[in-house]
């Protein structure tokens, strides 16, 4: 009887020490996913803050360019023209942007992924409990 319950025992404890491997594995990749994404986020953030600095000031120069060209014959319309097409790239910016946002993030994707795998591994088959 002694040599059951060590042999329970030792199972039970294999079965936790399992239970805390796959625990501790999903915990790192949740941190992995994690630093992942901090690292994507500050990249584009950093690439998006130079394009838009430089196009918005290309842009400008362009649109002043333009403007004094123009300036003896028609610098009402360039200034019309620019300050139209200014705004209506504004506007589809802030549209996209807004689209982004409502998309929402796939943070954590994969390991959600991994824990549904692991709980369908687990879980008992509806068969087996019906007998």
């Amino acid at each position: 009887m002694a040599s059951a319950a060590g042999s329970l025992g030792s199972r039970l404890r294999n079965v936790v020490a399992g239970a805390l491997g796959i625990l501790q594995t999903r915990l790192e990749l949740f941190a992995t996913e994690l630093q992942e994404e901090k690292l994507r986020l500050g990249s584009l953030l950093g690439y998006a803050a130079a394009a838009f600095f430089f196009l918005g000031f290309g842009a400008v120069m362009l649109a002043l360019f333009l403007t004094v060209l123009l300036w003896d014959s028609h610098r009402l319309l360039a200034l019309g023209v620019f300050t139209a097409l200014f705004l209506a790239i504004g506007l589809i910016a802030a549209l996209a942007a807004w689209r982004t946002t409502r998309q929402g993030s796939r943070l954590f994707a994969a390991s959600i992924a991994e824990l549904a795998q692991d709980r369908e591994t687990i879980r008992p088959d509806d068969a087996s409990e019906n007998r």
